[in-house]
C-alpha cells in the first residue's frame, strides 16, 4: 500500500467516488451488483450498497483525521460487546479473522448489515418508555469498563474548545465577537454551576448521539445506529435529546424514559441538573463543527443556511436562551 500525507488523504476522501466504493466493498469479499446509494451522514461517508445473491450491505468510509484506529476499534468492540449481550444495536461485521475496521488504498472503512425501520414518534409515551428501557440495558453494559481510546464529553471538550475554535476560524462576523465571547464565557460558567448541582458525577461508556434519527423502530421494537460519537459520557447524554418541547412535555417524556431505564440501570436523580447544560455544550459544539467542516464541500451543500450574519445571530439568541433555561429548577422525576 503506499503511502499517502494527511492532506492527500483528505483530498481523495473529499473525492471518493463509485468506483472507489464499489472496490473497497468487493476487496471484503462481496460480489457488488452495481447498486449505490448514499445514505444521510455528513461526518463520515456511508453508503448502500447491492450485493449479488443477497441482501445489501451498508459501508463506512471514516473521516480521515477524526479517530484513531484505536479510538475506532473501540467504538467497534462496544457495538459487538453490546449485541452480544442481545442488545439490538447495528454492530460491524467482522473478516475471518475477526478484524471490523477495514483498508483499501487511502479508505479506511466497515462493513454493516443493512438495518430498516422507522423512527420512532417523539410523543409517544409507551414508545419512550421501551426506549429508557433499551438506553439502561445499554448503560448497564457501558459502565463495566472505561473507554480507553475514545474522549469524555465535558466542559472542556465540548465547550472551551468549540468556543475557542469559533473566535480563530474567522467566520465568526467581526462585529458579533464581542457579543459571542462574553455570551459564551457566562454560559460556560453557568454549565460549570450545573455540573457542581449533579455533584459527583459517573462517567460510563455512552452512545453519545441518541436522537429519533438514530433510532430504527420495528414490529420488535428498537435498534439503534451509528455509535460514531461514542464516548465517557454522563449517562443523561443519551436520554436528553429525546426531551422536547413545552416544561409539561418534557416532564411526562422523562417519566416515561426514566420509568424503562431505571429497569436495568440505576438513574442518579442529581443529574437532572445536567440537561439544559448538555443542551448548552452541544449547541456550542454544533457551530464550531461546522466551522471546523467548512472546507468539505460536502457541507456548504447540506448547511448553505450556515455562515451567514443571520445564522450567527440566531445562534446568539438560542444560547441565551439557554442561559435563561440554565436558571430554571429541573425537571423532577417520580413522586
Amino acid at each position: 500500500m503506499r503511502s499517502t500525507s494527511p492532506d492527500d488523504e483528505s483530498s481523495r476522501y473529499r473525492d471518493l467516488g463509485p468506483e472507489e466504493i464499489l472496490d473497497a466493498v468487493e476487496s471484503a469479499g462481496h460480489h457488488c451488483d452495481g447498486r449505490l446509494l448514499a445514505l444521510n451522514s455528513y461526518e463520515n461517508r456511508v453508503y448502500q450498497v447491492g450485493v449479488e445473491g443477497g441482501s445489501p450491505i451498508v459501508v463506512k468510509f471514516y473521516r480521515p483525521g477524526r479517530w484513531s484506529d484505536a479510538a475506532i476499534e473501540e467504538e467497534h468492540r462496544f457495538a459487538r460487546e453490546l449485541a452480544e449481550a442481545e442488545i439490538p444495536v447495528v454492530a460491524p461485521v467482522a473478516d475471518i479473522d475477526g478484524n471490523t475496521l477495514r483498508r483499501r488504498d487511502a479508505f479506511r472503512f466497515a462493513l454493516f448489515p443493512r438495518a430498516g425501520g422507522r423512527a420512532p414518534e417523539p410523543d409517544n409515551l409507551d414508545q419512550l418508555e421501551i426506549i429508557g428501557r433499551f438506553v439502561g440495558r445499554i448503560h448497564a453494559v457501558g459502565a463495566t469498563r472505561p473507554f480507553a481510546h475514545r474522549p469524555t464529553l465535558d466542559v472542556t471538550t465540548f465547550g472551551e474548545d468549540a468556543v475557542r475554535y469559533v473566535l480563530e476560524c474567522g467566520l465568526l462576523p467581526d462585529e458579533l465577537r464581542s457579543p459571542y465571547r462574553s455570551l459564551a464565557e457566562d454560559l460556560l460558567q453557568r454549565v460549570r454551576w450545573c455540573f457542581e448541582r449533579a455533584g459527583d458525577v459517573r462517567l460510563l461508556r455512552v452512545h453519545g448521539d441518541v436522537h429519533i434519527g438514530n433510532i430504527l423502530w420495528t414490529d420488535d421494537g428498537p435498534h439503534i445506529v451509528d455509535l460514531d460519537d461514542a464516548r465517557m459520557a454522563p449517562a443523561t447524554q443519551d436520554l436528553w435529546m429525546l426531551l422536547s418541547g413545552e416544561r409539561a412535555e418534557r416532564t411526562a417524556a422523562l417519566d416515561a424514559l426514566l420509568t424503562g431505564y431505571t429497569d436495568f440501570h440505576e438513574y442518579p436523580l442529581r443529574e437532572l441538573h445536567l440537561v439544559e447544560a448538555l443542551r448548552t455544550l452541544r449547541l456550542l459544539h454544533y457551530y464550531a463543527w461546522l466551522a471546523r467542516r467548512w472546507d468539505d464541500p460536502a457541507f456548504p451543500r447540506a448547511f448553505p443556511w450556515f455562515n451567514t450574519q443571520r445564522a450567527w445571530q440566531q445562534h446568539i439568541l438560542d444560547l441565551r436562551e439557554q442561559a435563561a433555561a440554565m436558571e430554571e429548577p429541573p425537571l423532577s422525576f417520580g413522586p
